[in-house]
């Protein structure tokens, strides 16, 4: 009898190796490595890239390409995510916390296709017919295009692709299915990588958008091999505070349209709703009355200006180190900041805690925030108020200076219809004209706290 052959491989970027090693050189991940055993069965019917072999070099000049084929989900947001609607013969990832929504979107969309004689395919690989007709219920997804089909095996999944031939298909999820070529468990490395490339051939040699629920680690990344975010054609993360009720979801790539859009759903009874006004849903937790450490910035979410609170916190600490906590924005960038202020302003925190939050649990990370960030935490410190109606937008540079920042005229326009009455924006941007907001340039970071400082 031939000795079975074995490798291992980490479970968190695929690296191979002939032995069990305790951590992984090539992502440096503790315990990760799993024994698979090799194998060399191929799926059958399947060529090793979903490509003819027939096929030969072309002249760019003489490729003739026709206008991509969108159709569109009927839920605005989501079409803002993917660029204007699926691409049909497209590969999606969606990927997020358990818990999030993503079976809850994924159900309703393709709810909303079906309406659109739509065929499709809900490959249910973690919940049951039963289960899943009862989230449907409560959703009020009921179509005769909408097909369930409870099942693991990737072999029997594409048999019924066969079948049925649906327009789009939904696997929920990645980790869960499996292939018989493949030795090893579901959810490895081996699996999922395998399991991926056959669903991407499908998608492109029968047109056919295949929609994949990715899990995540609890990093946050998208667990798996790297590859598979390579083999996809988009990327797209879901976001939210399990504690709140909005979900935000984020592209992180689109082969077929903009990256770093944002599109805004809260959650209800009867699932997830689209917010038609974001900036009324960040702000309505405002405070009424102006408080010291406050601040209003206008954010670029891919090509949505975003109006995000700011709040500071700064205290005295009793401990020989001062603490320098953030939610939603980056620890580092808040440790340049400080270091400005006290080195362009004379503000000394040395011996104080620094608290930023941003409201909304959004996560930011557009320099332009870096002003308000600024204005909230010297205005807290010196126990003065920043006007109410004014919106603050600026990228502060290491001698405090303010940079420009783009994209300006659409996020004064975004003030404007929240009511916000002045805007401190950087002196190079001083040509942007806006009559409905008072534009205050300024050219340094002490420039800036003079002129947010409340009348009142």
């Amino acid at each position: 009898m031939a000795k079975v052959k074995t490798k291992w491989i980490c479970q968190q970027c695929g690296y191979e190796s002939a032995g069990y090693l305790g951590k992984c050189p090539e992502c440096g991940s503790w315990s990760s490595f799993v024994e698979e055993v090799q194998t060399n069965l191929k799926p059958q019917n399947i060529s090793p890239q979903g490509i003819s072999n027939e096929a030969k070099p072309s002249l760019i000049k003489d490729i003739h390409i026709g206008e991509e084929v969108r159709v569109s989900t009927n839920i605005s947001e989501f079409d803002r995510i993917l660029g204007g609607g699926l691409v049909q013969g497209s590969l999606i990832l969606i990927a997020g916390d358990p818990g999030i929504g993503k079976s809850t979107i994924l159900l309703q969309t393709s709810g909303e296709l079906a309406k659109n004689n739509q065929k499709i395919l809900y490959v249910s690989a973690e919940e049951s017919a039963s289960q899943l007709k009862l989230r449907a219920n409560r959703l009020g997804v009921i179509s005769d295009n909408l097909y369930v089909y409870p099942q693991t095996n990737l072999e029997n999944i594409r048999q019924q692709i066969d079948e049925i031939q649906p327009d789009t298909v939904v696997i929920d999820s990645i980790q869960a299915i499996y292939s018989q070529t493949v030795a090893s468990s579901a959810g490895s490395v081996s699996q999922i990588r395998e399991c991926c490339n056959i669903l991407m051939q499908i998608a492109k040699t029968q047109n056919i958008t295949v929609i994949v629920i990715g899990h995540v680690t609890k990093d946050g990344n998208i667990a798996g091999p790297k590859i598979l975010e390579h083999m996809v054609d988009a990327v797209i993360s879901f976001e939210g505070d399990k504690y709140k009720s909005y979900r935000m979801l984020r592209a992180l790539k689109n082969r077929f349209g903009n990256t770093s859009e944002v599109g805004i759903f809260e959650m209800h009874e009867k699932g997830l709703v689209e917010v038609k006004n974001p900036n009324e849903l960040f702000l309505n937790e405002r405070s009424q009355d102006a408080i010291p450490g406050s601040a209003i910035i206008v954010t670029n979410e891919g090509t949505r200006p975003l109006l995000v609170e700011i709040q500071a916190l700064v205290g005295t600490t009793p401990y020989p180190t001062p603490r320098r906590v953030t939610n939603g924005v980056d620890t580092s960038r808040l440790l340049q900041i400080l270091a400005v202020l006290e080195k362009r302003v004379g503000l000394n925190l040395s011996k104080q805690d620094v608290y930023v939050n941003v409201m909304g649990g959004l996560e930011i990370d557009e320099p332009s925030a870096d002003l308000g960030i600024a204005l909230a935490i010297a205005t807290c410190a010196r126990d003065v108020v920043v006007d109410p109606q004014t919106v603050i937008i600026g990228e502060i540079g290491l001698s405090g200076e303010i940079h420009p920042v783009c994209n300006l005229d659409k996020r004064l326009n975004e003030a404007v219809i929240s009511g916000f009455k002045k805007a401190i924006v950087p002196y190079a941007n001083r040509d942007v004209e806006n009559d409905k907001i008072k534009v205050v340039p300024v050219k340094r970071l002490i420039d800036a706290i003079s002129a947010c400082i409340s009348p009142n």
